[in-house]
C-alpha cells in the first residue's frame, strides 16, 4: 500500500488549533500582560510536578520577555 494515506491519519495543518491559547501581542501591554499569564502558567505546572508542560509555557513567556524587548527598543 505505497502512497496510500490510512483513514483517520492527515498532517496537522497550521491553522488548526493545537489546544493552547495563542493570544496576540498587539502592543507592550499586551505582550507584558501574556508574559505574566505564561509566567504563572509555567509556575503552577512546575508546582504540580509537570516538568514538560512547564517548560512549553516557560518558552511561551521567553517569547513575549523578547517581545517586551524589542518594543522599548
Amino acid at each position: 500500500m505505497t502512497g496510500a494515506v490510512r483513514r483517520g491519519s492527515r498532517p496537522a495543518r497550521r491553522n488548526e488549533s493545537s489546544g493552547f491559547p495563542r493570544p496576540q501581542a498587539k502592543n507592550a501591554q499586551s505582550a507584558e500582560k501574556n508574559y505574566e499569564r505564561y509566567l504563572a502558567l509555567a509556575r503552577a505546572e512546575a508546582l504540580r510536578g509537570d516538568r514538560i508542560a512547564a517548560e512549553n509555557y516557560f518558552q511561551h513567556a521567553e517569547h513575549y520577555f523578547r517581545s517586551m524587548a524589542k518594543n522599548a527598543n
